[in-house]
């Protein structure tokens, strides 16, 4: 009788051990992926990220597509005061998420305005477009790990070397030359507000020639961008 106690207690723990086995290396492929995703985000906050998964598909669609990196130094500041005013308001005061702004879009029953800048980067650099609940998953983990290791004005960067402004057109250089002639330096207040007033549907409308409800648009975002360069909503990603 003892034997076959003892047999039963040894095969239930040869049964435990695999799942043992099991749990221990899920653990630690999580814990070096978490590991491997958080180099690359850091690396990031210097070094330009490759070219998005919707760059390739739009270029696969296209058969071509322009783009070209420029540093903040190079983006008139007036661009990013208009970007912050179109898609993100209150970007200096938050961590990611705009609780506010969820708030009031659950309220209303609508996603349109609680996307924050930092959202959008993680979405347009690391994942795919479309709405489904993966997505938005790894968005939720992401957004955080680049609030801590980016500086806001990295965020801004980022996110205005990679929006689409036209079909095929991506980054603020390429739509700054597509649309107007200039270098992204040299935008004026007007240009900055159209273009950041195409997004976030540029396939649909043009900065070159509004339509009275994008003018409308624009002459909003210009009162925005000035009120936050006024009110101080600008520091953290000024110099």
């Amino acid at each position: 009788m003892a034997r076959a106690r003892t047999s039963s207690r040894s095969t239930r723990k040869d049964r435990i051990r695999p799942l043992r086995w099991l749990r221990r290396w899920v653990a630690y492929y999580v814990l070096l992926s978490a590991l491997i995703v958080t180099g690359v985000i850091a690396a990031h906050r210097v070094i330009e990220p490759p070219r998005t998964y919707f760059m390739g598909q739009e270029e696969r669609r296209l058969g071509q597509i322009g783009h070209e990196w420029v540093p903040m130094a190079r983006i008139a500041p007036v661009m990013a005061r208009s970007l912050v005013a179109a898609e993100d308001a209150n970007f200096c005061q938050h961590w990611g998420f705009d609780m506010g702004a969820i708030r009031t879009a659950i309220a209303e029953g609508s996603g349109r305005g609680a996307s924050t800048l930092s959202q959008q980067v993680v979405k347009n650099v690391y994942l795919w477009h479309g709405r489904n609940w993966a997505r938005k998953a790894l968005e939720a983990v992401l957004t955080p790990v680049v609030e801590t290791l980016w500086p806001k004005r990295r965020i801004v960067e980022v996110y205005l070397n990679v929006a689409e402004f036209d079909a095929g057109v991506f980054g603020v250089e390429a739509a700054a030359g597509h649309y107007f002639g200039v270098s992204a330096a040299d935008l004026s207040a007007v240009q900055s507000a159209r273009l950041a007033a195409v997004l976030p549907d540029p396939k649909d409308r043009s900065a070159k020639s509004p339509g009275p409800g994008l003018r409308k648009r624009a002459a909003s975002i210009m009162d925005g961008a000035a009120t936050i360069d006024r009110d101080g909503r600008a520091a953290c990603f000024e110099d």
